[in-house]
């Protein structure tokens, strides 16, 4: 096996062509800059991931609000997570063109030998599954798992301990013979999937990961299945996290680069070694309804010197209800209990001191881009750790870059109102460290392009 330290390098591009100066280099190859392999990640619009779609606008903020546009699907999937609504095997799905949900897209390898694989990556759940060949109603044949040409591919029997560690994991009651561990899921309000618990080998860079276990997905139906599958980082049993601890500790993270890039290209680091040493951390909070998701205690807000008034019962956390704050890899834009948001938003206009504001899809709060130089900085407070945002995570600029927006919104009044989502936009260029072992989550600034 080889080293517990991996460094993986990945190049995202949103909107705007991909080229190097050098004709020799394949930007889309799966192999790093040192030669080595690589798991790369890039965002589901990018121009090396095969779920691209084929017009793209030159607009970053176009991307974006589409994007965000969906976000109220991710923040009622996990509003259903942490209140323990009636069906928690919900799960998040991004597709191209589709909900836009899965933002960064995973090149893993599976079988032997090696399939190349992508599948998105989300810190909120611990499903790791993707479509595999002869699946019925899968919409891109091309991306599937080709179980037939992998000598290393096995079921899993329902006999097994893992077929009642997952969600959703079932076996036929009356059978007289061990049958394999299934299971069906549903999404999105309109599709649903049935999959067999499976193993394989996972390669990630040199290591070999073998008996990998994840699902194998041979029907579906409806109008959002993702073509490629999910790459859970949460903290279940069947996650990559938990699934590799013996080989990464429970250690990952990652910097993503900012949208404003031309080039992007950021870090996932897997394991103990090679991880910042110097970093601020945050307690870990544990919901006993979704273990899972990734809670932090969230104290208060400040608008540049002004703390703002906000009622702790939306920032308290508590197990019994899901009520807190999450950090999450799926959502879009920071989204906050609306009595929160008006807060921060009310303060900030206030200090902006512009004669107007205007909307912008998700964004309320919109000035000329002449008035940009007096917005305030805004500084999340955490137990132990205050991370002031930089001004790229805090404004977006319209395309004609006329009119810049404050970039988070206040949760939609259908959703639980006193879940706090800690979105993707919000950790550009800034190191996330989850160490699940110590509880914690470190913070750190990093010029991840």
């Amino acid at each position: 096996m080889a080293s517990s330290s991996l460094h993986f390098f990945f190049f995202l591009t949103l909107l705007l062509p991909f080229t190097f100066t050098t004709a020799t280099r394949d930007t889309c190859a799966t192999a790093a800059p040192d030669g080595s392999d690589d798991l790369s990640i890039i965002p589901i619009n990018a121009k090396c991931s095969p779920f691209a779609p084929t017009h793209v606008s030159a607009s970053v903020i176009d991307t974006v609000l589409h994007m965000a546009s969906s976000d109220s699907h991710r923040l009622t999937y996990l509003s259903s997570l942490v209140a323990g609504k009636p069906k928690p095997t919900s799960v998040p799905v991004a597709s191209g063109n589709q909900l836009h949900i899965g933002n960064y897209v995973v090149r893993a390898k599976l079988g032997t030998p090696p399939q190349l694989m992508f599948m998105v990556l989300d810190t909120s759940n611990d499903a790791v599954w993707l479509p595999c060949s002869g699946c019925s109603g899968c919409s891109n044949a091309s991306t599937s798992f080709n179980t037939n040409s992998s000598s290393t591919y096995s079921t899993v029997s329902c006999s097994t301990a893992q077929c009642t560690q997952a969600r959703g994991l079932t076996c036929p009651s009356s059978s007289p013979q061990p049958s394999v561990c299934s299971f069906n899921q549903s999404y999105g309000g309109d599709s649903s999937f049935s999959a067999s618990l499976v193993q394989d080998t996972l390669t990630l860079a040199p290591d070999v990961i073998p008996n990998f276990s994840f699902g194998c997905i041979n029907s579906a139906s409806g109008n959002s299945l993702p073509p490629q599958g999910l790459m859970g980082l949460g903290r279940g049993p069947m996650s990559l996290v938990s699934q590799t601890t013996s080989l990464y500790s429970g250690v990952f993270s990652y910097c993503l680069p900012s949208f404003r890039s031309f080039y992007f290209s950021g870090s996932l680091k897997l394991g103990l070694l090679g991880q910042p040493k110097s970093i601020r951390y945050t307690p870990l909070l544990r919901n006993p309804r979704r273990p899972s998701l990734y809670y932090v205690n969230l104290t208060g807000v400040s608008v540049g010197s002004v703390q703002v008034p906000v009622d702790p019962v939306y920032l308290t956390f508590d197990a019994n209800s899901g009520a807190g704050t999450i950090i999450d890899s799926g959502t879009v834009i920071t989204r906050f209990a609306q009595p929160v948001y008006e807060a921060i938003r009310d303060e900030f206009r206030k200090q902006v001191n512009v004669s107007s504001f205007s909307t912008l899809g998700a964004f309320d709060t919109c000035f000329s881009a002449d008035n940009e130089n007096v917005a305030p900085k805004i500084t999340l407070h955490m137990t132990s750790l205050d991370l002031k945002l930089p001004m790229e995570n805090t404004l977006i600029h319209s395309s004609a870059g006329t009119l810049t927006c404050l970039s988070m919104a206040g949760i939609r009044q259908n959703a639980n109102a006193v879940l706090n989502v800690i979105a993707n936009l919000q950790q550009q260029n800034l190191r996330i460290l989850f160490d699940v072992p110590n509880s914690r989550i470190g913070i750190a600034p990093e010029p991840c392009n």
